[in-house]
This record gives C-alpha cells, structure tokens and sequence, in this order.
C-alpha cells in the first residue's frame, strides 16, 4: 500500500488508532456510575443523576506533571506519570469537598510510539482507579515540528460533584484549630526543575543507587507517583462533630509554593498557622536535595511539599477522631500545628530538621 502524505509528513493516523484499541482495557477499568458512551465518539456522556446527588455543584480541575515528564523520557519510565497527572487533578477537587466523577487526557508527542503511549495513559487509568473516577475520554495528538521525536506532553481534566450544602470553603476555620498534615509519597509533582538543575550537577545516571537511600535508583525515587488521597479524605469527609457540622474544617493540596504559600489559601483573612518541622517525618530525598543544591529553608519551602502532601484542618475536639479515620484508610497522619490569628504560616524548626537531617 502506498504511504499516505500524511504519514510522509510524520503523523501515523493507522498507529493512533490502533492506540484506542490497546488502551480500550485500561479505561475499562475506571468504569463508574454515570458513565454513559465509550471511546471512540466526538464526546463522552456522564448522567449526573446516576451519580445519586440531590442538589449537586460541580468542581472542575486542570492540571499537567511539568517537567517530572523530562525524567520520565529520559529514564524511561512511563508508568508512573499518568497517576501524577490523575493526582494533581483529583486532589485539587477533594479539597473543596468534591468527589471526582471523570477524567480526560491530552497526550501529545513528536512521534507516537503505542508502547510508550500505552503505558502512560495505563497509569492514568491507575489513577483514576485509585481515584473512584471514569476515564471517559481524551486526545492522542502526534505534532512532528512540535515536539522532538522522543518528547511527549500530558494535561489532564477532572470534573467532580459535591452536594451544595457540603461544599468545603474553610470559611469556618479559626484561631487555635488543628493543622494535620499527610505524608507525601515522595517529591509527588512539583520543583522539579530544581530537582532536574541538582541531578545534572552529579554527572550520573537514573539507573544509579542514589546515596541516601541504597535500595532505589535515582528513577525510581524521583519518579515515584503523587499520592492520591481521595478516598480517605472522602470517608474522613463524612465524619460530623457534635455540632452536626463536617470535623473537616479546611483542606489544603500541597503542591508548587509548598506549605507556606498553598495553606493560606484555604484560611481566612488574617489567619496564618504556626507550622513545626519536627512533627513530620522528612524522607530522606528533600534533605539530599537540600544539601546537594546549597538550598536555604526558603528554597526549600516554597518549591517542595517537603514530606506532607496534604494538610487537614479541624478543631483540637475532633483531631482524635479524625486522625483514627485517614489511619484507617491507609494514611500517615501528623499533627503538624495550629491556626493563629497573625496571617502568616511559619515553619519553626526547619532548618534543624531540613537542613542538618541525618
């Protein structure tokens, strides 16, 4: 058969359709109420009514890996990013009280290689598994001129529901609350054009045993996924206190700008909270990179989560209760400060614990 124009041109349209078929199992997986058309169509359906809300609002969320994706290509590894890029989404929608329905994907690349595109969009279906979410669509868009041969790119789409009368806005929190913080998985999704600056200083390789940790390769720590913390924080959600109110106050996604600049967007005007880094557990590769790249604690704080991706905030009455549910739910749950009423969040402590850990 003869090469079409297009496919001289770079763009293999019989290879991105063979892509849908091989992909076609993995979304399967992320089947859900509501979920009403498959691939293939202009558009995916979703019947809100089979979802069981009564006065639903929607939250919407989009969101990208960054340049985690550089390490991914050039280690190899595509696994691991479409549960980040399913991660940066959905946990930007809980923390409004939303749970995540579905989820769309953008893949673009300079040249489509199925087997590389199917592993990423086979971990976006992981994560829309971990998230309880339908993968009900998305584009595979092959743009040679664009991108480099080896290159590809990923967004990502999130919709989610929450009743009105539970949407969560922090409006209630107040000075002398309870900040909880739940560890991170590792670097999860942000600073890691720092991260990339740092590793390029060292003149070795992503399959090399990484100093501090002997067991793992410098690939497989920097590209351990996001944690998705939606269905612990949706069962924690359906906790109520004496008062008949939610227990949780308050969440915060812990992503780009860190605790210090990602907690007050949750607070009121003119709260602020007192943070102690001795509190938490800080795994191993922030204090690496802290040392290795001469970061101050102000690099440190506003480019990393530094070990909490998400933080919870409630009263010291429901604290108990609410740390014995995320538990439950697999989580690692700190208590990591308070709410004050000085409009600025401070970490006590972190250049002893960031800096000069062990």
């Amino acid at each position: 058969m003869k090469e079409s124009a297009y496919k001289k041109a770079g763009v293999d349209i019989e290879a991105g359709a063979e892509l849908v078929e091989r992909i076609k199992p993995h979304v399967k997986k992320t089947d859900r109420s509501g979920v009403v058309s498959g691939l293939g169509g202009f558009g995916a359906f979703f019947d809100l009514a089979k979802t069981g809300y009564k006065d639903p609002v929607l939250v919407s969320a989009t969101d990208g890996v960054g340049t985690k994706l550089k390490i991914a290509i050039e280690s190899g590894t595509h696994d691991t990013v479409g549960i980040d890029l399913v991660a940066m989404c959905v946990n930007d929608l809980v923390v409004q009280g939303a749970e995540p329905l579905f989820f769309l994907d953008y893949f673009a690349c300079g040249k489509l290689e199925n087997d590389v595109a199917e592993a990423v969009i086979a971990g976006i279906a992981t994560g829309c598994v971990q998230a309880g979410c339908a993968l009900i669509g998305g584009e595979t868009a092959e743009m040679p001129g664009m991108y480099a041969v080896k290159d590809y790119d990923l967004a990502g789409f999130a919709v989610g529901a929450v009743e009105r009368e539970d949407m969560l806005t922090g409006a209630t929190i107040k000075d002398g609350d309870v900040v909880l913080g739940l560890a991170a998985s590792g670097l999860h999704s942000n600073g890691y054009s720092l991260v990339r600056r740092v590793y390029d200083a060292l003149g070795v390789n992503y399959g090399n045993k990484t100093p501090f940790d002997g067991t793992k390769t410098f690939a497989e720590v920097f590209m351990t996924p996001t944690k998705i913390y939606v269905k612990s924080l949706l069962t924690a959600l359906k906790l109520t206190g004496t008062d008949g109110a939610q227990m949780i106050k308050g969440l915060a996604h812990i992503t780009g700008g860190g605790l210090v600049e990602n907690l007050p967007r949750i607070l009121p005007d003119g709260l602020g909270a007192d943070l102690d880094a001795n509190d938490w557990v800080l795994p191993p590769v922030f204090s690496w990179l802290a040392a290795q790249g001469g970061l101050s604690v102000e690099d440190m704080a506003v480019t990393f989560n530094c070990g909490i991706g998400m933080t919870v905030i409630c009263t010291a009455e429901n604290k108990a209760a609410l740390m014995d549910s995320l538990t439950q739910s697999g989580e690692t749950v700190y208590e990591i400060g308070t709410i004050n009423a000085q409009g600025a969040v401070t970490i006590k402590n972190a250049e002893a614990s960031w800096l000069n850990a062990k």
